[in-house]
């Protein structure tokens, strides 16, 4: 329709924008004519530029549209043949202006929204792009694939380092130099004095100076009927008495508890009810050992008697026979076990003695290297000494009175046979992530004139330590009368006549064995779940009563049990 006929001069024509470089190029130049179209007709597209086709997806004019994107050609006014570019357009009847803001994107470089195609296709590329870089502000910074380096920023509150007050450095402390001085000075002093109590340390270490002579040297690679034979080294020592420490074992000669195999020495505790029955063990059953060895290895009949040879027939039959009896709780002794000894094969005064051994694992058992006089020289046990080489407990680590994970060696003395001074010269030494049940390790004893040693592995592992400097009776501070029950005693030196070394200054053997339980305090009361007291008159009894928590713990396999010994060597000073 037309201004004329409607009565209203229709609004001008609006544009979306206007290209700059478009209007630059074409600053003089017309748009051409093109033929009327009613606003509610579709114009045809029939011989149109390419330009000027209608795209048939675009909205009715009718319909604003706030797209970023630009009007299609469909939707923009028809210019008249002659229009200048510069003239204000004439909006399309029915229709508002608004005012046209600009991409959200932005417009491109020297160019302006325009009713173009060609605008109209950079409008839609723009919908895909990356949006434009933000503006930089305090906290943010430029993407450069260079690296930058970025300002700190300065607080306001430091001073200026120019005007601090630095007066060490114009003026030196005068005890600085001193503090320098003395600093290095006692650190120099304190390498010195390590350096001298290293030397002195080293030179007071009490070595075996003189030649030594080789007295015993057993590897156990022959079978066992040569090991314990007559021309054998060692001797079994057979007796079921407890050996003065109520020990709950008898040792025996047979092969089942003492053997070689495969170049070892084994001493394996075995079951007596295994060889006569349970029922037996506890009640109604006579038990000898006819080839007890108790007089012919105990010169002293009676410990504590006067030193002699003599025979002493009760003695004799408590440690080679036993009866058990239900009433009165005498049982036979439940364990089966070894202890063999050189004694009359060989023996050393002053030297050195090698054991390479493996501590036996369960509870109760106690396995010893040690020694003993040859001769009972200055009076029945302790007066003449005992030597513990090792002592060890087969309990478990968690056992609170030392298991397993110790090892202990200790010297025993004194001057009567109730009045032992062990607890003065003992010690020992401890496997913090193992114990010695896991391998073999080397216990050895050097013993001189002048001092004793006893340690495993290596000196630095010593267990004791002893230098000979005093005389023993005096080292033991033993009171002047002592009371025997109600009978007291002037307690007399049997050392007198002898040297700081005495009574550890006579020949001794060696002995190998595996006591079982005990009641000399070995195994304190009270510790460990023990299942009998030492001072109880059934306590044999109530240790095999309890068979069923102690057996289980030495294995099946019998090995693990068992005292193992790799070899023995022995030298004399000579």
């Amino acid at each position: 329709m037309s201004a004329d006929k409607d009565g209203v001069k229709p609004p001008s024509p609006f544009y979306l924008g206007e290209n700059s470089k478009r209007t630059k190029d074409k600053s003089h130049q017309q748009y051409h004519s093109t033929p009327s179209v009613s606003n509610y007709s579709r114009p045809s597209t029939a011989g149109t530029a390419a330009s000027s086709i209608v795209n048939p997806f675009s909205p009715p004019a009718s319909v604003i549209s706030f797209s970023v994107d630009p009007p299609s050609n469909a939707s923009m006014p028809v210019v008249a043949a002659g229009q200048q570019e510069g003239l204000e357009p004439v909006p399309r009847h029915g229709v508002t202006v608004l005012p046209r803001s600009t991409s959200y994107y932005g417009s491109r470089p020297n160019t302006e929204d325009g009713p173009s195609r060609a605008t109209s296709g950079s409008r839609l590329r723009e919908t895909f792009a990356a949006p434009p870089a933000r503006p930089l502000t305090a906290v943010s910074t430029s993407v450069s694939l260079a690296p930058s380096k970025t300002t700190r920023m300065r607080s306001t509150m430091l001073e200026d380092p120019s005007t601090l007050d630095k007066p060490w450095v114009t003026t030196k402390d005068p005890y600085a130099r001193i503090a320098y001085l003395l600093t290095y000075s006692v650190a120099f002093l304190g390498i010195a004095a390590s350096a001298v109590r290293c030397y002195f340390g080293y030179k007071s270490v009490s070595l075996i100076t003189g030649n030594l002579c080789m007295v015993l040297d057993e590897d156990f690679n022959y079978d066992t009927e040569t090991t314990f034979g007559p021309n054998g080294n060692w001797v079994r020592e057979v007796q079921l008495g407890g050996f003065g420490n109520g020990e709950f074992e008898m040792t025996t000669s047979s092969s089942n508890n003492s053997y070689t195999s495969n170049g070892y020495l084994y001493i394996t505790p075995t079951l007596t009810s295994n060889m006569i029955g349970s029922d037996a063990v506890l009640n109604g059953y006579t038990y000898n050992l006819t080839d007890c060895t108790y007089n012919s290895t105990n010169p002293i009949a009676n410990l504590g008697s006067s030193n002699t040879t003599g025979f002493n027939a009760a003695a004799y039959y408590q440690a080679c026979g036993a009866v058990s009896n239900s009433t009165t709780g005498a049982i036979i002794n439940p364990i089966q076990s070894a202890r063999i000894t050189t004694r009359n094969k060989a023996s050393i005064r002053y030297g050195r003695v090698e054991v390479r051994a493996k501590v036996p694992r369960g509870d109760w058992l106690w396995p010893a290297i040690w020694m003993l006089p040859v001769n009972n020289t200055y009076g029945p046990w302790p007066m003449s000494g005992e030597i513990d080489i090792m002592e060890a407990r087969g309990n478990a680590r968690s056992y609170p009175d030392q298991g397993i994970d110790y090892v202990r060696g200790s010297l025993n003395w004194g001057p009567l046979s109730f009045l032992n001074a062990v607890s003065k010269t003992f010690g020992w030494w401890t496997q913090r992530r193992t114990d010695y049940g896991e391998g073999f390790h080397t216990y050895t004893l050097e013993w001189t004139e002048s001092f004793l040693r006893i340690y495993v592995d290596t000196r630095l592992h010593y267990m004791l330590q002893l230098s000979f400097n005093e005389p023993f009776f005096t080292r033991g501070n033993f009171p002047s009368v002592v009371q025997n029950g109600t009978q007291p005693i002037v307690l007399q030196n049997p050392w007198i006549n002898g040297t700081n070394a005495t009574p550890f200054d006579q020949p001794f053997y060696l002995i190998l064995n595996l006591a079982v339980g005990g009641t000399n305090g070995w195994f304190p009361d009270n510790a460990g779940n023990k299942p009998w007291l030492d001072n109880s008159k059934t306590a044999m009894l109530e240790f095999a009563q309890a068979q069923d928590k102690w057996y289980p713990t030495w294995g099946s396999d019998g090995e693990s049990s068992s005292f193992m010994v790799d070899s023995v060597k022995m030298w004399e000073m000579c």
